[in-house]
């Protein structure tokens, strides 16, 4: 069926700022062998997106039994601010993300939380840019990239991947088709293996000083950004530390395929603690916090359901009001400090310091 579209220009829309959407998919791409793209709109009409070339969003997937919480970087760009898309791997082990390679659809929707974070180039701007990624940790920088392209088409970057294979490379077309388009971009694709008779011209192994120097002959006066796997960034950081690049202009973004467990933490009851009262005003219950466990280990126990996916303070997902009471929080740049300042905390990484009062 063919639906007739609503023409408005963006000044005649609002932004989308509501903390938790719902997104429908409009559209299913294969990128890669086991990489998908998923792009989205509001479920409402008359909105547009505002965030950051590179932050992610966190998706509420309803894999069962119980719906499971994945983080993604949004591939997509915010110069362009009628969709969003996500292009994500799925791994042997994926429970989210192999649900929506088995079931998500065009019409479908999904509850989503974000955007967040500060893996961006506007928020670490410089002249000279230089992106390394590997595998999927390529999708903050082709949205930087691709962000970069509509509004300074004449930015520096160079723009290093590497890959198993060379059909591993995603987005490797439309990379050497911006990289036409735009006079400063310049790729440079690194593989591990070649199959036989598969032509490749580019360098083959694992990424070193030596890759990094001859694809970047200028890399020590480049703002770095690196995204992958961790053995994988902490060759790159040790190869640039080691070639005396200064490290305040490098940044990265761990890439983590499936959220990690959560730490167990034993409750401390020395110097006579005692356990705090928690009130969860939305579902009416309470619930006892042991001494040194977090707000979600509390809801946990009171079988109040907090959505949370990294569970390390870094991704936002267990954002809650808090009503009254204080909390010690450490979090990881999961929060605003205009929330805090509204009174949100990150359940994952506040402990009570006495009765507390949340919104949940």
């Amino acid at each position: 069926m063919t639906v007739a579209v609503t023409y408005r220009h963006v000044d005649e829309m609002r932004p989308w700022s509501d903390r938790e959407h719902r997104l429908e998919c409009v559209a299913v791409t294969p990128e890669a062998p086991d990489v998908m793209t998923f792009t989205f709109r509001p479920d409402r009409p008359g909105h547009w997106f505002r965030y950051l070339p590179g932050q992610f969003v966190t998706l509420e997937i309803p894999a069962s039994p119980e719906p499971v919480m994945r983080t993604y970087t949004l591939s997509s760009s915010p110069s362009r601010p009628y969709t969003v898309a996500v292009t994500v791997k799925a791994q042997k082990d994926s429970i989210g993300t192999r649900w929506m390679f088995d079931n998500l659809k065009p019409g479908m929707k999904l509850k989503a939380i974000g955007p967040l974070g500060d893996f961006s180039y506007a928020k670490h701007p410089g002249r000279k840019y230089l992106f390394i990624s590997a595998g999927s940790g390529v999708t903050p920088m082709v949205s930087m990239t691709r962000d970069m392209g509509d509004r300074a088409p004449d930015s520096d970057i160079v723009f290093l991947n590497c890959a198993r294979s060379p059909d591993d490379i995603i987005f490797r077309w439309e990379l050497e088709a911006k990289a036409r388009d735009m006079p400063h971009l310049t790729l440079g694709f690194i593989v591990e293996q070649i199959a036989r008779g598969q032509l490749w011209s580019g360098l083959k192994g694992r990424i070193d000083k030596a890759k990094i120097a001859l694809l970047a002959p200028d890399f020590l006066e480049r703002t770095v950004f690196c995204c992958g796997p961790e053995p994988f960034m902490a060759t790159v950081r040790e190869a640039l530390s080691g070639a005396g690049f200064d490290m305040k202009n490098y940044h990265e973004e761990a890439f983590q395929p499936v959220a990690p467990e959560p730490p167990v933490v034993v409750a401390d009851h020395s110097d006579g603690a005692v356990a705090t009262k928690v009130s969860f005003t939305m579902s009416g219950k309470e619930g006892l916090c042991e001494p040194g466990h977090t707000v979600l280990q509390a809801a946990r126990a009171a079988g109040v359901r907090i959505g949370a996916a990294c569970e390390s303070g870094l991704c936002g997902t267990c954002k809650v009001m808090k009503l009254s009471g204080e909390v010690e929080m450490n979090h990881n740049g999961g929060i605003l400090d205009d929330e805090i300042d509204e009174g949100y905390i990150l359940a994952c990484c506040s402990r009570p310091k006495g009765d507390l009062e949340i919104e949940a």
